[in-house]
């Protein structure tokens, strides 16, 4: 005859439940003292503001990268995609966009 298995359901009375070890108590609190890092498109949006007038993706870019906003992650085309994330934030949003396309290639905050 084989043996019935059986499974532990409740711990000891003896054992109490762990408390949270203070090893991660430290490291939520490092990164709530942290400053959130903007996004490529919310740091765009801030560069625009600050410049006051239109600038090609380019240009955001490099402005991104020298205030210490934002930088590439290592891809090889962030001009690229911030136009396409610039884009699709336009047509999405429509009037409520933080951005519009003042002439070709160039966008400035609405």
């Amino acid at each position: 005859m084989s043996k019935k298995k059986t499974t532990k359901t409740e711990a000891p009375a003896d054992e109490a439940p762990k408390a949270e070890t203070p090893t991660k108590a430290k490291a939520k609190k490092a990164k709530a003292d942290k400053p959130k890092k903007l996004s490529a498109i919310d740091a765009a949006a801030k560069v625009l503001t600050e410049a006051g007038q239109p600038m090609n993706c380019q240009e955001m870019i490099a402005a991104m990268a020298e205030k210490a906003y934002w930088k590439s992650p290592g891809g090889q085309t962030p001009a690229a995609t911030l136009y396409s994330a610039i884009l699709r934030e336009i047509s999405k949003k429509g009037k409520e966009s933080r951005f519009k396309k003042t002439e070709r290639g160039k966008f400035a905050t609405a």
